[in-house]
């Protein structure tokens, strides 16, 4: 009865995506001309591919953006090492993510920009592509890719598994309730952020077999190569930073901005050699941050334009992406942004603490609140989370004051990442090559054994 339930909701959704498509396709122009999509590979989110499928079989990854795209690359890494013969093929969706994922990903992986969820857009790349298994990340549950693929033979995964609280009302619902179940029994496994999030899938209907927990794979920091004129960039900000008090305020959201340079004014009357760094979220708040520090009169450089940092600059603000675990390098302290209103949720703290900075961070941090919960249990020194700003003004002036507490809160942080992220990626290549590869090539067999018979009749 749940089933037909189910059947009946995705039809409708369905139609509804079918009957969108041309608007979408006008959403999808408008967005390019305001620089939001590719210029040249756009079509390709309508499902038109831009390369040749190679022969042989075929693992599809998803990610939506930058983090979720970072948190992939060290499993491809390992399908690569442990299966050569796999293609992989990644897809994202936003622009902005593509032009430091591309860096990233090994050479032998396809990009393409990932297709919207209509049924021409989706039966286009799934006709051309033809995955032997697809695998998710994190809350990317799309009602024309899971039943398309599964009506296709296809395998699902999805890592790091999450859905916000906001989603979990959404899909608990009467009306979605049976569309979220359908779409969850398609899937061979989900290895879920933690426990709170097994059980919103186990009450979403989510079959209990299929949940195994693997770790969370923000935990997992790389090191990339960087060339050389971004390395000695980063080289003459270590000089010019050397002596002086530092703090980073990374992933900052609209509005946060004013949080932080109002506690930069405050500590600068106390430390006259303070120099703050911010990385908003958005290149484009970046530009309007410095715009603004300028006309007010602050010595102020914007990464992107490669500006000195003479006599009085004490404000750095990075405008660019992919830069920011090299720059966690180069300060003691970090604020991680997206937590300071009700209305956020929270980033990646993982990178701050592979860095060794002392790690603070707002009372918002949505499904981080995992991540901070189980390293404040292993040191409660490793995250310090503040209620707000006149809070986080004086635990950064505690830091600064007190070089012995500064250095306790870095081990702490430091340590506390080593245990937590240690035996991730094993632990994730494991459930895949279980639930899903080995799957699939019994499957081949079946099929390899069915051809030769066929054959010798």
């Amino acid at each position: 009865m749940a089933a037909t339930k189910g059947k009946v909701v995705y039809n409708i959704y369905r139609a509804l995506s079918h009957g969108l498509s041309p608007f979408l396709y006008l959403h999808l122009h408008w967005r390019k001309l305001r620089g939001l999509e590719h210029p040249l590979r756009w079509p390709e989110r309508l499902g038109r591919p831009s390369l040749p499928r190679p022969p042989g079989p075929l693992l599809w990854f998803h990610a939506v953006s930058l983090g979720e795209g970072m948190s992939a690359i060290p499993v491809i890494k390992q399908c690569i090492q442990r299966r050569p013969d796999l293609t992989i093929l990644m897809t994202t969706t936003t622009s902005s993510a593509f032009e430091v994922i591309k860096k990233r990903l090994p050479t032998s992986v396809i990009h393409q920009f990932a297709p919207i969820d209509t049924p021409a857009a989706m039966g286009t790349f799934l006709g051309h592509w033809k995955p032997n298994a697809i695998v998710l990340m994190e809350s990317e549950l799309w009602p024309n890719l899971i039943i398309g693929a599964s009506e296709k033979g296809i395998e699902l995964a999805l890592l790091n598994a999450r859905i916000s609280s906001k989603s979990f009302k959404r899909w608990s619902g009467p009306v979605l309730l049976p569309l979220i179940s359908l779409m969850l029994s398609k899937f061979s496994l989900i290895a879920p952020l933690s426990t709170m999030q097994a059980i919103h899938f186990q009450l979403l209907h989510a079959p209990p077999f299929v949940i195994n927990f693997s770790g969370d794979l923000k935990y997992v920091v790389e090191e990339f190569d960087i060339c050389e004129g971004e390395l000695r960039s980063l080289e003459d900000l270590t000089v010019h930073l050397a002596n002086r008090q530092v703090w980073m305020a990374s992933s900052i959201h609209k509005g946060e901005e004013e949080v932080i340079l109002g506690i930069h004014k405050v500590l600068m009357q106390e430390y006259p050699d303070l120099f703050t760094i911010i990385v908003p979220r958005r290149p484009q708040h970046g530009k309007e941050i410095a715009q603004k520090l300028w006309r007010e009169g602050h010595g102020v450089a914007l990464r992107s334009q490669n500006d000195k940092l003479v006599r009085g600059t004490n404000i750095l603000v990075v405008d660019t992406l992919g830069e920011l675990r090299h720059l966690y390098r180069l300060t003691p302290v970090a604020v991680i942004g997206g937590s300071f209103f009700p209305s956020l949720s929270g980033h990646n703290i993982s990178e701050a603490a592979a860095a060794g900075c002392a790690i603070l961070t707002g009372p918002h941090v949505g499904h981080f609140s995992c991540m901070v919960r189980e390293m404040q249990q292993l040191n409660p020194l490793s995250v310090l989370q503040v209620s707000g700003g006149l809070e986080l003004e004086e635990a950064l002036r505690k830091l600064f004051s007190d070089v012995k507490v500064l250095e306790e809160h870095r081990v702490a942080a430091k340590q506390v990442y080593h245990a937590l992220s240690s035996g991730i990626v094993g632990n994730v290549w494991n459930l895949l090559d279980f639930h899903i590869l080995q799957r699939y090539l019994s499957l081949k067999g079946n099929e390899d054994q069915h051809a030769a018979i066929v054959n010798i009749g």
